[in-house]
């Protein structure tokens, strides 16, 4: 299987692209509609998308940039088809991200954050170090900050965010705009991890903030 990558502007999307965009997840339970996509595009820089013989398996918008002075990796809106290929095309679209942070922010850690809905959004952060939250893990007040920043970037009203269980609460007017993966083998994931998600309600526009660390050493093996 070859999965093809391509990261581009966001303001260079075309109509058929997002269409496109649209069509992958129409099944899903939480399936975004073109007009939610565009004004996505509004709000990202760039969009990853991977194909697979020539159709679209998944998207992601994300930016790069600093908050309080450290790189970041911001990935906004995701969506993966449910394929059995689906956890190798969700590596993909993060290797891409992770390769031009690199470019953006050579020999630095950084700081690699998204909303997830599901305990196999997880996935993403595979290989990143100090993944926050996590069933075995209080996490400490430099941690709690960082949630609370990043809620803000995703433009999460304080009022709705639980800063200890990383909580973001919606406004029950459509599905969150999170990172949706869900795994080929669910039966495989860990009740302690999925109980973080015991009240997450993403159709009702809930999410979890979740964030992780790549290392420079290992940004630096991809460059």
């Amino acid at each position: 299987m070859s999965i093809d990558v391509d990261t581009k502007d966001c303001t260079a999307l075309s109509d058929a692209e997002l269409a496109e965009m649209a069509d992958m997840c129409a099944g899903h339970t939480l399936a975004y509609e073109i007009g939610t996509l565009s004004k996505q595009a509004e709000a990202w820089v760039l969009v990853t998308r991977a194909h697979v013989d020539g159709e679209l398996q998944g998207y992601s918008f994300c930016t790069l940039e600093r908050i309080g002075g450290t790189p970041c990796i911001l990935i906004g809106l995701a969506s993966f088809a449910r394929t059995d290929q689906r956890g190798e095309v969700l590596a993909a679209v993060v290797k891409d991200q992770l390769r031009r942070a690199v470019l953006a922010f050579p020999d630095e850690d950084v700081l690699v954050s998204a909303r997830l809905a599901h305990p196999t959004g997880f996935e993403a952060y595979a290989g990143l170090q100090g993944v926050v939250p996590q069933p075995d893990h209080k996490a400490n007040g430099e941690e709690r900050a960082w949630g609370g920043r990043l809620a803000k970037r995703y433009g999460i009203e304080a009022s709705a965010y639980d800063k200890r269980a990383f909580l973001a609460r919606g406004d029950g007017g459509g599905p969150a705009e999170v990172l949706d993966h869900e795994s080929a083998t669910p039966d495989e994931v860990d009740p302690e991890l999925a109980a973080l998600f015991a009240e997450v309600h993403a159709t009702k526009g809930d999410s979890l903030v979740a964030f992780g660390w790549a290392m420079e050493e290992d940004l630096r093996a991809l460059g």
